[in-house]
């Protein structure tokens, strides 16, 4: 065991990974055929030749998020104490994958701010104003901010939500998830692309997950541009418990076993028929619940 050393994995691609140790970088492999590393991974390395390390175990982890890829859930990182959700008020933002990367944090009691970037586009500004603040009547602080209109604005609001802490920011093509992150860590060039105004959608070029060190005690994860967080390892007690606002009304329908869907008496079903649940977020329950019972692993 004298030659094992401990490292953290900061960035993934396919079975490859890269790990830091003191300072150090070293390209690594798990042992075996099984991938099961994620970006932000406590792990024993064994040193091998050229400077390359084969991975032997993984600590255990606080919190795990995952993203999905046709019915199949993958890592996507580990130890995360902050998710940023990045929404832009051009392109439109996705309310299926905020809502989602919402119950994947819930579930793993990660705290979860929102940003709506890009409030310089005055035109746009209000509409989506109105779509964000939905998060908030949930009770999810959310910001605003300009990467580029106002970048030393957008840097002291991140500085201020990061500190002492793993995050990681989210959020589809062409919200300016990139251009934030690269406001925290100015010595790197991640690439970008002009938004496709046709298609109203973003290109990023990011494909990797990514750990940059702020300092010794905060850490900014960067993630790819996905369209979807897995979820398909919740059970349905989870999945239930990962919508905050159901929570008052768990316990109380007339079955103990009530799986709100379309049991009489169920209180979640009648909270959502008085609109103190929002239709929108009944229907991802629903979807969510159906996408469980047919998961592929």
């Amino acid at each position: 065991m004298n030659d094992l050393l401990k490292a953290q994995i900061i960035s993934a691609h396919g079975r490859h990974y890269v790990a830091e140790h003191d300072g150090t970088t070293i390209q690594c492999m798990p042992r075996g055929k099984k991938s099961n590393v994620a970006v932000g991974d406590s792990v024993l390395i064994r040193p091998m030749a050229k400077g390359q390390a084969v991975i032997e175990s993984i600590e255990e982890r606080r919190t795990l998020l995952y993203r999905s890829d046709q019915f199949k859930s993958k890592f996507l990182a580990s130890n995360i104490d902050l998710l940023i959700i990045v929404a832009a008020v051009e392109p439109d933002f996705s309310d299926d994958l905020i809502s989602r990367a919402l119950v994947a944090a819930e579930a793993e009691g990660i705290e979860v701010h929102l940003i709506l970037n890009k409030i310089d586009v005055t035109e746009k500004l209000e509409r989506a104003q109105k779509r964000i603040a939905f998060y908030a009547s949930l009770g999810y602080p959310v910001h605003q901010a300009s990467a580029t209109a106002d970048p030393n604005g957008a840097l002291q609001l991140l500085k201020g939500l990061v500190k002492d802490r793993t995050s990681i920011l989210i959020g589809q093509s062409g919200m300016g998830k990139s251009s934030l992150i690269q406001l925290l860590v100015p010595d790197i060039k991640i690439p970008t692309r002009e938004i496709s105004t046709a298609l109203n959608s973003g290109r990023h070029t990011t494909t990797y997950t990514h750990l940059y060190r702020l300092d010794a005690t905060t850490a900014i994860i960067d993630s790819p541009g996905f369209q979807e967080f897995g979820l398909y390892h919740l059970t349905e007690g989870r999945l239930e418990r990962a919508f905050r606002e159901f929570r008052p009304y768990l316990g109380k329908c007339r079955f103990y076993n009530c799986h709100h869907l379309t049991e009489p008496g169920c209180a979640v079903l009648e909270a959502v028929e008085n609109g103190q649940i929002a239709q929108m977020r009944h229907n991802l329950y629903r979807q969510l619940v159906h996408e469980s019972e047919q998961k592929v692993w």
